[in-house]
């Protein structure tokens, strides 16, 4: 598997798979239906930030993460990121993959701390990857996100010193 920057060609390629986590309604609050145009909004980090892609040796497009500064000014020493993979890639370890690769960015570049703001307590599999890669969790905002399929469920905000 390879990391890198995400070209427009590549942009395209993972759209759909930008459409089909968002449509599935578990895991981000963007809005629905966005066209390609809308969801590289969404998505496509501009410097400091950056978007990057995890490709097979075939170069199909597993997944994809974004990350930079979690807020701007004061708070631009502590670093974000978001990720979404694939349904066919699910399990081959891409998740786990860009989570290092995003950390090890994060750190090349001075940050001093990551955190996510919205982690759905639903979303098991994300937590325990985040748990696992060193992240805690300092607190749930309570029914924060309307699931599709679990109602109202608290989104976890999860920090890591680097």
């Amino acid at each position: 598997m390879i990391i890198r920057e995400i070209t427009e060609a590549e942009w395209v390629e993972f759209f759909p798979t930008f459409s089909e986590v968002v449509e599935a309604g578990e895991t981000y609050a963007f809005p629905v239906g966005l066209s390609i145009d809308e969801a590289r909004g969404w998505w496509v980090e501009s410097p400091p930030g950056v978007t990057v892609v995890a490709i097979d040796e075939s170069g199909a497009v597993l997944g994809s993460a974004k990350t930079g500064p979690n807020r701007p000014g004061r708070g631009s020493h502590v670093a974000t990121a978001s990720f979404m993979v694939s349904a066919t890639a699910r399990g081959r370890g891409v998740g786990r993959a860009l989570g290092e690769w995003v950390l090890a960015w994060a750190r090349e570049q001075g940050y001093t701390a990551m955190q996510f703001n919205a982690v759905v307590e639903s979303n098991v599999a994300a937590v325990a990857l985040w748990q696992h890669l060193g992240f805690t969790i300092i607190g749930t905002v309570p029914e924060a996100f309307d699931s599709r399929a679990h109602g109202r469920v608290g989104l976890h905000v999860m920090h890591q010193h680097l």
